[in-house]
């Protein structure tokens, strides 16, 4: 058993080794720029990690501070007593840290329970930036990888050492995280794929998997629906090396004579699923997409997907062709056609479809090779972040161009709620519930805000006043309600105080935003003419006897005229009744008469 296990983690080394031998990876990246002190202000890259969740489309501002204590972030900062949450009106507070100890993932997870923002780590080495990955999977990490939810970044151990020493001469540095060009946005559809897997058994990131694909088949299906996005799905595959192909490992784990792998599901030979399962398998979902793309329905791939994982799993013994039928059938598709596309996995030639798939893994323009899964890739770009659904979507957003984004773009799913916050410190007037505060998966923005048809003029940070009405000669005015010279000032005019004797001369006077409002008392009712108004009394049970006896003489002579119009019918239908009778007894028996015999109906 001990033997199996050594070759088969030499088999994965050897693939392993295969891959990376050739692997071309891109490090995606983000703009930093330090707004102060005017001494370091510039712009930067830096590498975003590949976790948390990225505000792509959007930017993010904060106040840098580098700890006094645990400065490699690889403890607990409660256990040194602090804290890093931005007090009320304060910028949002973004830690630096120093590479090196423990895993990137765990520095930011760290700090995130710290109260922090964002996160900086400063490489120790002087070398290009690298992409901050998730460690290996085990149970300790799995439980807080998927709950890192601010963004994260690596910065040069040059532009770190500037960053460090600032701070320590007393400096407040400010720093602004941009992630909009992050992901190219050219035009309005966004091209997109998902490099993903069949196998439900290899742990946290295939559980990761399959979860992802079920929260985001809706969201996809209404974006391939309206014609927003083209989806692609992709599905990693090895080659066995020539010297190999008759060897126990790649008749198990490969179809087409060791043209196209896939690891053992449970990483023992001796029992369960093989590789080559998990490829037919891969390849019979690249042929439901191909073949549902032919119908000009590829969104049933998420369908199938989703459905396959939940009707066939591994677990079940139920991860078969059989089971795959059934699926397919119940969403209507073809599955000769599909077979047919499948072509013989026993063949000694290639598969047109998983070689296209092998040469897909090769990087080409800003793309780099595709070398772990899940990757998603994103107009050529790919995607670094947490895979969840709100995370994913945002990115894809941002691939809009601006202004054509769909409407689930800018639904509340994927708002940033920055404005839940001291009002994403934008300008407010809580008296009259307005703000200058609006949401949008890009981020904040503070403008002010257009209410009644009439738009509020300023920064949308300090203020927002004033209004602008053009009545059409190209002058400014305030409107109805409002006095100033309608171009710099527009103020509510009290109209209780200036004017109540005008308007409410019975009754008392609330003023609201642009008007007013009266209330008279006594249970009066109040009635506005023009500028003027009145309070009248309620209808009294005066009134209400008199129009009860109006209502009683009406009733009255509605029956009257009932009755006389029933004797009149009864008349009527009488008179007719014995007219009709007599000109029918002309031609045919009634009741009391003999018949009269007639031959229409006897035989010719």
């Amino acid at each position: 058993m001990e033997l199996q296990r050594l070759h088969l983690l030499q088999w994965f080394t050897l693939l392993s080794s295969l891959m990376n031998c050739y692997a071309r990876f891109v490090v995606e990246k983000n703009s930093l720029r330090v707004t102060s002190p005017e001494k370091i202000a510039g712009t930067h890259d830096s590498a975003i990690g590949n976790f948390g969740v990225p505000q792509y489309g959007g930017t993010l501002a904060g106040v840098l501070v580098y700890p006094k204590e645990n400065r490699k972030g690889c403890k607990n900062f409660h256990d040194f007593g602090v804290s890093f949450k931005s007090k009320p009106g304060a910028l949002p507070t973004f830690l630096l840290v120093d590479r090196g100890d423990c895993f990137f993932a765990l520095k930011v997870w760290n700090i995130q329970q710290a109260g922090a923002s964002a996160v900086l780590v400063a490489d120790d080495i002087s070398e290009p930036l690298i992409t901050m990955n998730t460690p290996e999977e085990d149970s300790s990490s799995a439980k807080y990888i998927e709950n890192i939810t601010i963004p994260s970044a690596l910065v040069s151990k040059s532009f770190g050492e500037t960053l460090k020493k600032t701070i320590s001469g007393g400096d407040i540095v400010n720093v602004n995280l941009d992630w909009r060009e992050a992901v190219p946005h050219p035009d309005d559809r966004v091209e997109y794929e998902l490099w993903t897997n069949s196998n439900d058994v290899c742990g946290f990131k295939c559980d990761l998997l399959m979860e992802f694909t079920k929260e985001f088949k809706g969201a996809a299906q209404i974006l391939e629906k309206g014609g927003y996005t083209q989806f692609r799905p992709h599905y990693i595959t090895w080659y066995c090396p020539q010297a190999f192909t008759l060897s126990l490992q790649c008749k198990s784990q490969c179809i087409n004579y060791g043209r196209y792998c896939a690891p053992d599901p449970e990483h023992d030979f001796s029992s369960g699923y093989e590789g080559k399962d998990v490829v037919i398998e891969n390849l019979r979902q690249l042929c439901v997409f191909k073949v549902a793309n032919e119908t000009d329905k590829p969104w049933l791939w998420w369908d199938y997907v989703t459905d396959f994982h939940i009707r066939c799993p591994m677990k079940e013994k139920r991860y078969n062709k059989e089971c795959a039928d059934v699926v397919l059938r119940a969403l209507g598709l073809d599955v000769k056609k599909i077979d047919k596309c499948m072509g013989d996995p026993n063949a000694d030639a290639d598969n047109p479809v998983l070689k296209e798939e092998q040469e897909a893994q090769v990087g080409k323009g800003t793309r780099g090779d595709v070398t772990i899964l899940p990757t998603i890739v994103v107009n050529n770009h790919q995607y670094r972040g947490k895979l969840a659904k709100v995370a994913v979507l945002k990115a894809i957003c941002a691939g809009f161009e601006e202004t054509t984004e769909p409407s689930i773009c800018l639904s509340s799913d994927i708002e940033t709620n920055e404005c839940l916050e001291n009002n994403g410190g934008c300008w407010q007037d809580k008296a009259a519930n307005l703000t200058a505060c609006k949401d949008t998966f890009r981020g904040r923005l503070c403008e002010c805000p257009f209410v009644d048809g009439v738009r509020f003029n300023g920064d949308g940070y300090s203020h927002c006043e004033g209004f602008e009405q053009d009545d059409g000669d190209g002058k400014c005015e305030c409107p109805p309600g409002f006095k100033g010279d309608g171009a710099k000032t527009c103020e509510d005019i009290d109209e209780c105080k200036e004017s109540k004797l005008s308007h409410c001369p019975e009754c008392s006077c609330k003023n609201t935003w642009g008007s007013y409002k009266c209330t008279c008392s006594g249970g009066r009712l109040y009635i506005r003419d023009q500028d003027r108004g009145a309070c009248i009394s309620k209808i009294g049970t005066e009134v209400r006897a008199s129009w009860a006896a109006i209502w009683a003489i009406l009733i009255g002579l509605a029956m009257s005229g009932g009755g006389a119009y029933l004797i009149y019918k009864h008349r009527l239908r009488t008179y007719m009744d014995s007219e009709i009778r007599a000109i029918l007894a002309q031609y045919m028996p009634l009741d009391g008469q003999a018949e009269i015999p007639n031959h229409v109906s006897d035989p010719a």
